[in-house]
């Protein structure tokens, strides 16, 4: 029975010993909280803080990067939720004017679109959801900003604001 019950120990030693944290706490790191935030659950998209200045207000997103085809052509598509600090931003490389639709998009959306001055150039305010009619930017664009339906103009914000990335 020694024998039987040593090899069963053995394996539950090992399991024990690999599942213990490794030196002292000095010697042990962590992620940081912002790093860990760094992509976003649903998307995969790295996330970056994009600031709207309107007149003394600053407005601050946590902003999806979607800076490859792939995902400005996913977008926010499929997305059933955009808190009000959340947003996606789509440089614009090279800078060029701009459409969007609303296809497999079920959240009303304003897209924001940005002249190559950082400057809001037009709102397309509450687009209308799986809608397949595009919406334009009126210039040039270095890049376009989508937030929740109707929060732009919660928020004040409007064409000549200052959006910084």
């Amino acid at each position: 029975m020694k024998k039987y019950a040593r090899f069963h120990m053995a394996p539950m030693a090992l399991l024990l010993a690999a599942c213990a944290p490794a030196g002292t706490a000095e010697e042990t790191t962590s992620v940081p909280a912002q790093q860990a935030d760094a992509t976003h659950p649903v998307s995969g998209l790295e996330i970056i803080p994009v600031t709207v200045r309107s007149g003394d207000t600053v407005h601050t997103f946590r902003a999806e990067l979607a800076d490859t085809k792939e995902a400005q052509g996913r977008g926010l598509m499929f997305r059933t939720e955009l808190a009000d600090n959340e947003a996606m931003i789509f440089p614009s490389e090279p800078q060029t004017a701009r459409s969007f639709w609303m296809k497999n998009t079920p959240l009303p959306l304003d897209i924001i679109f940005i002249g190559t001055d950082g400057r809001i150039l037009n709102i397309a305010a509450m687009t209308e959801p799986y809608s397949l009619e595009s919406v334009y930017s009126v210039g040039i664009t270095s890049g376009v900003l989508e937030v929740r339906g109707g929060l732009s103009e919660e928020l004040g914000m409007e064409p000549g604001d200052l959006v910084e990335w």
